[in-house]
């Protein structure tokens, strides 16, 4: 809605027209008339108002038939019918025909002013309705994974184009970042949704067992081997395995890994089966990729072979846009899963999220929310519930001096 509303008043008689506009004008508002049925669907296109007071009775249209062409045309645009020949089956018609009112002839000036009022709330109302849609529309909720800022949406964008392929993905990013929820949002929007998907954390599993948990064993193929393996490849058949921390995998479990991307087959240890696994490989990793590579951390070959499609994780200091709707999530998440009578989150306490440089990232927002759900003692989160460490970030963001302009 403009800052001065627009009204098109279409009234054949010059002398009605003229008394509307001589009362509405110092009420602010930027008039245009038309006399005719043509002349007004000219200025509806080309004037784009906001409101338009117009009569029945013209003399090339029947009125009804202009008001739906209007409501058609621009169904924003708030029209009210006036007419002198009142009665409730026409009242009711224009009402039916999108008319937000009826007006009866001889016009009182206080009923019109009172009309036009109640026209500019509706549009006010539709123009934040339209401002809260485009809100929502800035963030993206794609699986698990609520994105506002630029970064996480281009993101979101990609993991949309690449979900339908088979095509390898390498997932980085530091900690926390929520690497496996792209991993996770990867394999729910594929075409193996139905197959397994096997998650396994390689720095998590000794080194001497890595290769028996990837590939499975044969009874006795080594000391403690009691029973036949099945190894997580097998099991991931059809579906999507992720390998978690793939810089942790040892050399010679890479080979082995490499050998199977290539083969599509592997032999359990110490077994002569041939195992042909069908899975959508998924890896992550938090480490600088190009140290792993020039120290032999990471294969060169194998590095090319998970890389079809790389998709970086930025941490959250450089997405602080989405702050705001992690808290949102997580605070409904532990408000029911505690129990906990709290209805939102104090402004200080907020911006002190906001502030914060977040070094644990997304998991760190995560277990300082859940803190503070359980610590809060009314009915909003406040800043004094935060560990130290927060509310020193938001001392030192409060203390910090006021950026100076630089002379050119």
């Amino acid at each position: 809605m403009s800052l001065t509303p627009r009204i098109l008043i279409v009234e054949d008689d010059p002398d009605s027209a003229e008394f509307l506009r001589l009362l509405l004008e110092p009420h602010g508002y930027a008039i245009e008339t038309a006399q005719s049925g043509q002349e007004a669907r000219k200025k509806l296109g080309a004037w784009e108002p906001e409101l338009v007071l117009m009569d029945l009775m013209l003399p090339d249209v029947r009125g009804l038939d202009l008001l739906r062409d209007f409501r058609t045309a621009r169904p924003d645009t708030q029209v009210i019918v006036v007419s002198g020949l009142g009665s409730i089956a026409i009242a009711v018609e224009a009402m039916e025909g999108g008319a937000l009112s009826f007006i009866e002839k001889p016009i009182n000036a206080s009923v019109v002013i009172a009309m036009l009022h109640k026209a500019s709330e509706r549009l006010a109302l539709a123009a934040e309705n339209r401002r809260l849609k485009a809100e929502l529309e800035e963030h993206t909720t794609f699986g698990n994974i609520v994105a506002r800022s630029k970064p996480m949406r281009e993101l979101c964008r990609l993991i949309r184009s690449v979900a339908p392929t088979d095509a390898n993905v390498l997932v980085t990013g530091e900690n926390g970042t929520g690497k496996e929820l792209v991993a996770t949002a990867i394999h729910q929007h594929s075409k193996r949704l139905d197959g397994p998907f096997i998650k396994v954390n390689c720095a998590a599993i000794p080194t001497e067992l890595i290769e028996s948990e990837l590939f499975g064993h044969q009874r006795g193929a080594f000391t403690g081997a009691i029973a036949d393996k099945q190894g997580l490849m097998e099991m991931a058949d059809n579906g999507t395995l992720l390998l978690d921390e793939i810089g942790e995998v040892p050399p010679n479990v890479q080979v082995k890994l490499l050998r199977v991307l290539q083969d599509r087959e592997f032999r359990p240890v110490g077994s002569a089966r041939v195992v042909k696994p069908n899975f959508r490989l998924i890896c992550s990793t938090n480490v600088n990729l190009e140290t792993a590579l020039a120290t032999g951390k990471l294969r060169e070959d194998l590095y090319f072979r998970i890389n079809t499609l790389m998709l970086p994780v930025p941490p959250l200091r450089q997405r602080s846009a989405d702050i705001p709707l992690l808290v949102e999530a997580f605070l409904r998440r532990f408000v029911t899963q505690h129990e906990r009578e709290i209805t939102g989150i104090d402004p200080e306490a907020a911006k002190a999220l906001e502030d914060y440089s977040w070094p644990g990232n997304v998991r760190e927002l995560e277990h300082v929310i859940e803190r503070a759900v359980i610590l809060a003692q009314g009915s909003q989160v406040m800043a004094s519930d935060f560990p130290a460490a927060v509310r020193a970030g938001q001392a030192r963001a409060d203390a910090a001096p006021t950026p100076q302009p630089q002379n050119p």
